[in-house]
């Protein structure tokens, strides 16, 4: 046997051997945090080394194996001194020796291994952070090390706990869910669904990917499943390649924030407000819908300005065939919704969901094919190997939170920024989403939304903002940044399948998305949009919403009823922006604003018919 493939067949048992692990874990509940979230660091440090050598091949070198080793021995060391450990006072009795070398062992490592799975930016901002606390904070280092290593409130801290307890499950369901061909159902559904309506490949990618996104959870691996079919399905029906990608971008990155599985910082942010899961799925529906209300109006409005169709009857499969022939596969969705309402866990939920899908592909013979003892074992190491970005990423979010934490440089920063605004929440907010495009662009969405939760959150939530709405804030901009160049995580992978420049798919991406960056104006204004309120509020700042949405995106791709001109444009841009702040005055100044635009389509679409 090779070397290549023994390191591939070893890599595979430990992926398959974490996921195992992990499900036995959550049907029959975790051991002591310590030991349970060390071992889910022990999984995720062997596979990152081991996937991601130093030098650029596709096997493992020596030096891979030995970072590997040093790392897993650093964990194990927490393991076998475990005794010592709780019994110590925490920043009175000084680490022993052996705490200290494998302290900073794990550390560096942690740092080294987060390099490899998720780039520079997070490692780099734990070593700034690092830095400061041991020379501008002036903390001894023997308290850093106490704080990072041998507690619970660095490394080892509650958002390594969410990546154990929850990530790898939801991930792993997503694996399932793919493997047993829950993917092609998504593609063909939305297929059936808008196909052969005016821009139907285009609506088709914004169907499909909301669809996938929710079980996915991350941005970039959406484009790459769904965009191998929709980019090019667009670009074919006349949809320029750069729209095309930009179009996939933003119907992925939404996936994050779409129920009822959203991206991995929803679990985190459930975790922070110390609510369920079915909570935060209730706050981010509404803003969700709103998303991909626009999305959708932006497609449309596209597709009529430049006079594109839809597929014709022969491309696109008929509903009923659909749901037929595929639709059971959606009874693991279900069975995870059922969970979560009939009050059971959310990894307990995911985990029965994930059981019932390749026995719920057997059930018929169109999708019997995918149920075989390959594509298991295919989803047990995919389900894995998903989850490392996110099991690094938390690990190396928990050094920064050590530092904040054991230095109060969150009460200070806070105070800098509620400065800094002056105590106008506008600019409070506007530096808030700028911070979180800025952290989003260099690292994934977990991380940039727990460092706005410890440096800036708490000041909107001092300056009046409800602390779900403060979080969902947070959590929109960390997510927007995949669309936002010039760093566009979900640009640059759906541009590469479009074959298309990079700055006019981000620009394009920007336009299309863009009531994605009003949308957290208007909850925060509006927290009735988080279903936080009485029933007619939540329908009224819904329906208010719905329109301005709809009215930004005819706005800035020019068509409503009829081509509009810039006076036009402006209108609509003018009346969504009066719909962000609730209130009889301004619904009453967006209506008036909204009536006039309309009147002048209505004048343009006359003059254009009679002209024919």
């Amino acid at each position: 046997m090779t070397y290549a493939r023994l390191s591939g067949w070893l890599t595979g048992g430990i992926a398959a051997a974490m996921s195992a692990y992990h499900i036995w874990t959550t049907a029959f509940g975790p051991p002591e945090a310590v030991f349970f979230r060390g071992t889910h660091l022990i999984f995720a440090f062997a596979l990152v080394f081991l996937t991601s050598p130093l030098r650029r091949r596709p096997t493992p070198g020596i030096e891979d194996w030995i970072l590997g080793l040093i790392a897993v021995a650093s964990v194990a060391h927490l393991f076998l001194t475990y005794d010592q450990v709780v019994n110590r006072i925490i920043y009175i009795d000084d680490p022993t020796p052996a705490d200290t070398l494998w302290g900073w062992l794990c550390v560096a490592l942690v740092l080294e291994a987060t390099r490899r799975a998720v780039g520079w930016a997070l490692p780099a901002t734990a070593l700034v952070f690092l830095v400061l606390g041991a020379t501008v904070l002036k903390q001894p280092l023997p308290i850093l090390l106490d704080q990072l290593y041998l507690t619970t409130e660095g490394i080892f801290g509650s958002t390594l706990g969410v990546s154990a307890g929850f990530v790898v499950v939801f991930v792993l369901f997503g694996a399932f869910m793919e493997r047993s061909g829950v993917g092609r159902l998504f593609m063909d559904f939305s297929l059936a669904l808008t196909g052969r309506s005016v821009g139907g490949p285009a609506k088709v990618a914004v169907v499909s990917s909301s669809l996938f996104g929710s079980v996915s959870g991350s941005a970039v691996a959406n484009v790459m499943v769904t965009g191998q079919v929709t980019i090019p399905l667009m670009i074919r029906t006349g949809f320029r390649p750069a729209f095309a990608a930009a179009v996939e971008a933003v119907a992925s990155t939404g996936g994050q924030i779409m129920p009822p599985i959203m991206g991995a910082a929803a679990f985190v942010m459930a975790e922070f407000l110390q609510v369920q899961y079915l909570q935060v799925i209730a706050w981010a529906l509404l803003p969700a819908i709103l998303f991909y209300v626009a999305a959708f109006a932006a497609v449309h409005f596209e597709a009529r300005r430049t006079g594109l169709a839809g597929l014709s009857r022969e491309e696109v499969p008929r509903l009923a065939r659909v749901v037929a022939d595929q639709g059971h596969l959606a009874i693991p969705i279900a069975i995870v919704l059922g969970g979560l309402f009939l009050g059971y866990s959310a990894p307990l939920s995911a985990l029965a969901g994930t059981a019932a899908c390749f026995p719920v592909a057997a059930l018929r013979r169109s999708s019997r094919e995918t149920v075989t003892f390959r594509n298991v074992w295919r989803a047990l190491v995919e389900g894995a190997t998903g989850s490392l970005a996110v099991a690094m990423a938390c690990a190396c979010a928990g050094i920064v939170i050590g530092v904040i934490t054991l230095s109060g440089l969150g009460i200070v920063f806070t105070q800098y920024v509620l400065a800094a605004a002056q105590n106008s929440l506008l600019l409070a907010l506007v530096l808030t989403m700028v911070a979180g495009i800025i952290l989003g662009m260099g690292m994934p969405t977990t991380p940039a939304y727990i460092v706005m939760v410890s440096l800036l959150v708490p000041a909107l939530i001092r300056l009046g903002v409800v602390a779900p709405a403060a979080h969902m804030f947070a959590f929109y901009f960390a997510i927007l940044s995949a669309i936002t160049p010039p760093v566009a995580l979900a640009v640059f992978a759906a541009a590469g399948l479009a074959r298309a420049d990079l700055w006019a798919s981000g620009l394009a991406a920007v336009r299309l998305g863009a009531a994605g960056y009003i949308v957290p104006f208007m909850f925060v204004h509006a927290p009735a949009l988080l279903m936080i309120g009485a029933w007619w509020e939540v329908a009224h700042a819904f329906a208010t919403a719905s329109v301005g949405c709809v009215l930004l995106a005819a706005g800035l791709h020019g068509w409503l009823i009829a081509r509009a001109g810039w006076l036009e444009r402006g209108l609509m841009i003018a009346a969504a922006s009066t719909l962000i702040q609730p209130g009889l005055m301004t619904d009453l100044i967006g209506a008036g604003l909204a009536g006039a635009a309309i009147a002048l389509q209505v004048g343009a679409r006359r003059r254009a018919v009679a002209a024919r």
